[in-house]
């Protein structure tokens, strides 16, 4: 079946991508590391020793960074609805992080003082239909948020992906509560067209 005019026009695009091709010179398994590594340079997010969760992983951009940085010295736990390659030095978890089996099994590799750093660039699969992608998207957001503020130290962080429509603002009012500081990041490699952007919250409040 010959592909539509639409989706080569998609092809034509990501292969023309500048940060497709960096990813590929430097060894990255996706463009989106340059979303986490713009964020990170910015706000110096990792430091060895810390205990990092990173939700919606694959196929392992995001994760690699990680490892650079914490450079053998901390722990990475990486989960994915879809399977990964392993990383050395890498807990992969492989599951829907929407259940609750997966979720315990999650939280019992979580040491008891807690995480550092939740980074989320989960997406649902999109239909195409706003209506229905944006509330599946929101959804998942609520729940890495829920998680983060279960699961981090005081003082910690969390980085996700959001995408502007209904519950944006009442999710960014919540975080806020939640954290000293809470900003909304565009990084350079997140497409002009996408609804995407990254919530950053640092300085967990632990009552």
């Amino acid at each position: 079946m010959s592909r539509s005019k639409s989706s080569k026009k998609w092809l034509q695009e990501h292969f023309d991508d500048v940060y497709v091709k960096m990813a590929q010179a430097e060894g990255y398994r996706s463009r989106a590391v340059y979303k986490l590594r713009e964020v990170d340079e910015k706000e110096h997010l990792l430091k060895p020793g810390m205990v990092v969760v990173d939700l919606g992983a694959a196929p392992g951009g995001w994760t690699q960074y990680v490892a650079e940085r914490l450079n053998g010295r901390g722990r990475i736990i990486a989960l994915d609805i879809l399977p990964m390659d392993a990383i050395g030095d890498v807990e992969c978890i492989l599951g829907d992080f929407t259940t609750d089996e997966v979720l315990t099994t999650l939280r019992e590799r979580i040491p008891a003082a807690g995480v550092d750093l939740v980074l989320s660039d989960m997406a649902p699969n999109w239909s195409g239909t706003p209506v229905v992608d944006i509330p599946k998207a929101m959804y998942l957001a609520e729940l890495a948020f829920d998680f983060a503020r279960e699961m981090l130290k005081p003082g910690g962080t969390l980085l996700m992906k959001l995408f502007h429509g209904p519950g944006f603002d009442e999710l960014v009012k919540n975080a806020r509560t939640e954290f000293e500081r809470v900003v909304i990041r565009k990084p350079k490699a997140s497409r002009a067209r996408s609804r995407e952007t990254y919530l950053l919250a640092k300085g967990h409040k632990v009552v």
